[in-house]
C-alpha cells in the first residue's frame, strides 16, 4: 500500500474522486509551509519550495490505483510523484508539478483548493 497526499481534483466531493475509490481514506492532512500551490483552471498544481501549507486528505492506495493516479497525473511527465514528509511528520507521497509548467498560473494563497473546499478537506 501507499500513503498519497491529494490536494485537488481527487479530493472527496471533486472530479476525480472516484479513482480512489477502492482506497482507505486515513484523514485531513497539511504539508508544512514549504510549497506553493497554483490555480490551473479546473485543478491545482504543487510546487516544491514556497512558504505555504497546503491543506487535502491522504488515502492508502494499492499499486493499481497507484498506477491509475500516475496515468491521470502524467506521471512523470506533467506531474511527478514524490515522497514529502507531511505537516504532522507523517510520510506520504504527493504528485509535485514540473516548475517549468507553471506558466504564470496564479498562486493560492490559503494553501486550499478549490477556495471552498468539500468537507474534511481542511485539517
Amino acid at each position: 500500500m501507499h500513503r498519497i497526499f491529494v490536494y485537488g481534483s481527487l479530493l472527496r466531493g471533486q472530479a476525480n474522486h472516484g479513482l480512489l475509490a477502492d482506497s482507505r481514506y486515513v484523514g485531513p492532512a497539511e504539508t508544512p509551509p514549504r510549497y506553493t500551490l497554483v490555480d490551473l483552471g479546473e485543478f491545482p498544481g504543487l510546487l516544491a519550495g514556497g512558504s505555504t501549507a497546503v491543506a487535502g486528505e491522504v488515502y492508502e492506495v494499492s499499486a493499481a490505483t497507484l498506477a491509475r493516479l500516475d496515468a491521470l497525473e502524467e506521471h512523470p511527465h506533467v506531474y511527478e510523484r514524490r515522497p514529502i514528509v507531511l505537516a504532522s511528520g507523517e510520510p506520504a507521497e504527493a504528485y509535485l508539478l514540473h516548475a517549468h509548467r507553471r506558466r504564470g498560473a496564479p498562486e493560492i494563497r490559503t494553501g486550499c483548493w478549490p477556495e471552498t473546499a468539500p468537507a474534511g478537506a481542511q485539517p
